[in-house]
């Protein structure tokens, strides 16, 4: 009879447990990247082995799968938490990420090389390069946060400007030229000698950190939801609608900063035509998975970082599986569905 009794007592805490489960934001994009770890384990068994390898170098580096996709997935993070904030508040989406990169490139690839293809040092220190980078980038996110929050242009329509001439600008950037900046550029994209994980992770952790501290420690996840909610209503309470749209494009294009230079450092160079194609798509879609409403008024950046790195575990899925990369966003385009 006792027995009974605690069959009876475990299941009535066990399946209100489930439901909290299922209910929780973050279920069903881990749940996805869950499923996706799954098949490629069952493809390939050693998927979440790592070792230690070495570079070109010869220096030793922490190698396989996971490592990889962590360290791939590094650009789509720090796209997506900005990408979230911008959805959130103005209820639309920034498309033109992948052209600003381009931009923000052409910009570093110009301080670090002047006007010489291959130099064989760099014109200016790496920190000027990428504090420039930074400013070219939330330039861009002022341009498209003026258009969005004062004149009330739909923020895909918005975007659409720098998505259309921001590749063009950062071929001018360059002066037309296509330089190679020396090795020690690309310690920021790659690996920095004597030291095992990728940078690139690295960076990754840090801008995670300074986000997780910057909504805990302010107010800006309860201003950026409420505006997105309701702007008259943020309006009534003493919120300012437009610069808080404002600030978030701004933001947007602090991320796309970071994410222009540690692409730019990854091959140290940068062709503004080819440069991360369809990128802006795949942050927004991170959004989407991280169950975001991509109508606003919602906010879950920990959500669209499991997105991030479930978009791009299914890349490399892909990948090793040698399908086509034209046939790739087909894939991506069912996760919507």
């Amino acid at each position: 009879m006792s027995k009974n009794n605690n069959r009876k007592l475990d299941t009535s805490r066990l399946v209100p447990f489930i439901k909290r489960l299922i209910r929780h934001r973050l279920f069903i994009p881990i749940a996805f990247l869950v499923f996706l770890l799954l098949i490629n384990i069952f493809i390939k068994p050693g998927f979440l082995k790592i070792g230690l390898g070495k570079d070109s170098s010869g220096n030793p580096v922490l190698i396989g799968n996971i490592v990889n996709i962590l360290n791939n997935a590094t650009e789509l993070v720090i796209l997506a938490i900005g990408m979230t904030l911008v959805t959130t508040c103005s209820r639309g989406q920034d498309i033109s990420v992948g052209s600003t990169i381009a931009i923000v490139g052409g910009v570093v690839m110009r301080v670090l090389c002047g006007n010489e293809t291959q130099p064989v040092d760099l014109k200016a220190p790496i920190i000027v390069a990428f504090i420039l980078g930074c400013l070219a980038g939330m330039a861009c996110g002022v341009f498209n946060g003026i258009l969005v929050s004062k004149f009330n242009i739909q923020p895909m329509v918005a975007t659409l400007i720098l998505f259309t001439a921001g590749r063009s600008i950062g071929s001018m950037a360059m002066g037309g030229l296509k330089p190679k900046a020396v090795a020690s550029f690309g310690y920021y994209g790659n690996f920095i000698p004597g030291f095992p994980i990728p940078t690139p992770i690295l960076i990754t952790v840090v801008v995670i950190v300074i986000t997780y501290i910057a909504l805990k420690k302010t107010n800006l996840g309860l201003y950026t939801r409420a505006v997105g909610i309701n702007d008259k209503s943020s309006r009534l309470n003493g919120l300012n609608p437009a610069r808080i749209k404002l600030m978030a494009y701004v933001i947007m294009g602090l991320c796309v900063g970071i994410a222009g230079f540690v692409q730019s450092s990854r091959v140290q160079t940068v062709n503004p035509y080819t440069i991360v194609p369809g990128i802006e798509m795949d942050a927004i879609l991170a959004v989407a998975l991280g169950g975001n409403s991509l109508g606003g008024g919602t906010l879950n950046i920990p959500g669209s970082i499991v997105g991030a790195y479930t978009i791009q575990t299914l890349t490399s899925m892909l990948t090793t599986l040698n399908v086509n990369t034209n046939a790739v966003p087909v894939f991506k385009a069912v996760i919507i569905i």
